[in-house]
């Protein structure tokens, strides 16, 4: 990831530059790690508590240059279009032949975060279900276990 420079320091072109290479690192980022998120939820169901730190590991440091890029990201469209300023207001500023390929790829790192964020949900409700199936297991929870 390319580090942000005061905007005094980065030109417009620079900066704009900045933000698609950001988007583009994103989209990679972000197919990465749904590519995890389904082995993370793939090993949840096989009971595999090592591959589940591991991928745990992998998905942290993955989540946080995303999230570092997004500030990044927030940070320049602000220099450059204002406090107000979104990437799509961005994105229609942008030059052809740019800002078809720019467009597709906005709207994909869009499509993939979304799934990213369902895969961490269902993900989440899986281990949340199989942790309460243990506790019930073993404390006799609700009586399931209990003669009658």
């Amino acid at each position: 990831m390319t580090p942000v420079a005061p905007m005094t320091r980065m030109t417009r072109q620079q900066a704009a530059a900045t933000l698609i290479e950001g988007v583009d690192q994103d989209l990679a980022a972000a197919t990465g790690i749904l590519a995890l998120l389904e082995r993370q939820f793939e090993a949840a169901l096989r009971h595999q508590g090592a591959e589940l730190a591991m991928l745990a590991a992998e998905l942290t440091p993955a989540l946080d240059a995303m999230d570092a890029r997004r500030l990044q990201r927030v940070a320049l469209v602000r220099a450059l279009a204002g406090a107000e300023g979104t990437m799509a207001g961005f994105i229609a500023t942008q030059p052809e032949p740019g800002r078809t390929p720019l467009a597709a790829a906005w709207r994909e790192l869009e499509r993939v975060v979304v799934a990213c964020k369902a895969a961490t949900v269902r993900n989440g409700n899986l281990l949340a279900d199989q942790f309460t199936t243990m506790q019930r297991v073993l404390q006799g929870g609700d009586g399931t276990y209990a003669p009658r």
